[in-house]
């Protein structure tokens, strides 16, 4: 491998999408750790689009020969899971690092397939659930740590998104439940692996979804697509600490009031309130209620927690922190989160609240 990580993209776009708007920024604001090398597009010519604003040398309308290529050490898939099919394997078996976009995968299953590919292969992983690198995210989690709330009693996390009900042909799949991008997986898998980054895991849990909004118009045609993944989601459980824990996530309507986490012990209560209904990006107010019945006090953010990029959105300064990371493990080793074993932990979590409310049963 050269000193820089040689950077591969799929679904690298000149104009739009995740991958253009935060995967760029934050690989080109680690130019010594980094340097893209190649690009993979639907078409040639939309690669070779891509190739000029992303600076790559090499631009392929096959994901799989940019995989080949000796200049690629770090695969970054930046396409959604339905057209990610095989990629991963290939990624993979071709020995390439990978950076893959959350989900990982249809069900945990797969996403321990994975893990272990990509540890007997000796390859790097990363799994894009960089919410948990929010600063707001790790000062409660250490503040939790440190004790100031005492011992946990109970945890609890809403989260409410406003959502349109027109929607453009190409966000299809999210409401169709089969294909792995609905909002139990985004929005759910997302928020959930932030909560437990910050209260630790469930031990066991009961669940509910349903689906209020039954139907949604596509922009382009204004025709009508049925929708058969839950917008709504409810679970209530125990955590690894004994303590009682539950998440709320509501989408539709046209406004959202964002998330709410509250922490609740015997030495007193801390609630984080995001500031917007933003899913990946949101800005917090954290509040501490001591347990004498004092008034709440606002607690501002240490300088500590400050993210080592700063003046852009939090997403790409999260998914800088990642991409950091990730570079310190390919050159020495040391573990780091969020890689494959995180995305099957929140797999795993997803899994146990599709079969107890598949099945009306409490999952251990």
């Amino acid at each position: 491998m050269a000193d820089r990580i040689r950077v591969g993209v799929v679904g690298a776009h000149a104009e739009r999408g995740w991958g253009r708007a935060i995967h760029l920024p934050a690989l080109s604001a680690s130019p010594d750790d980094y340097e893209i090398t190649a690009v993979a597009g639907t078409s040639q010519e939309s690669a070779r689009a891509a190739a000029g604003v992303w600076g790559a040398r090499h631009a392929f309308d096959d994901a799989r020969a940019l995989m080949a290529h000796p200049e690629v050490d770090l695969v970054t898939m930046a396409v959604q899971l339905p057209q990610r099919d095989g990629l991963v394997d290939a990624a993979i078996a071709a020995g390439k690092h990978v950076y893959s976009e959350w989900p990982l995968a249809l069900d945990a299953e797969t996403a321990e397939r994975f893990r272990t590919s990509a540890e007997k292969a000796g390859v790097q992983h990363a799994v894009g659930l960089q919410s948990r690198h929010h600063p707001a995210i790790r000062h409660v989690r250490d503040l939790i740590a440190d004790g100031l709330v005492g011992e946990v009693l109970s945890t609890s996390l809403s989260y409410s998104l406003a959502a349109a009900e027109v929607w453009s042909q190409r966000y299809a799949a999210l409401f169709d439940h089969t294909k792995g991008v609905n909002h139990l997986a985004v929005v759910a898998g997302h928020s959930l692996d932030m909560y437990r980054s910050v209260v630790g895991d469930f031990t066991e849990l009961s669940a509910t979804l349903t689906t209020r909004i039954r139907r949604v118009t596509v922009q382009e045609t204004g025709s009508e697509i049925e929708v058969t993944s839950p917008d709504q989601i409810v679970v209530a459980g125990l955590l690894e600490s004994g303590a009682a824990s539950s998440a709320h996530f509501m989408t539709g309507g046209p406004r959202g009031d964002g998330f709410r986490i509250e922490v609740h012990g015997r030495a007193g209560r801390l609630v984080l309130r995001s500031t917007d209904d933003s899913l990946v990006g949101p800005d917090f107010v954290l509040t501490h209620a001591r347990a004498n019945g004092g008034p709440a006090e606002e607690l501002p953010l240490p300088a500590r927690y400050l993210p080592e990029l700063a003046g852009v959105p939090s997403p790409v300064s999260n998914v800088h922190q990642v991409y950091a990371d990730l570079a310190r493990a390919i050159r020495t080793g040391e573990p780091f989160q969020p890689n494959f074993g995180t995305a099957v932990g929140t797999h795993r979590l997803l899994d146990a609240i599709k079969r107890s409310a598949e099945t009306g049963e409490r999952q251990r």
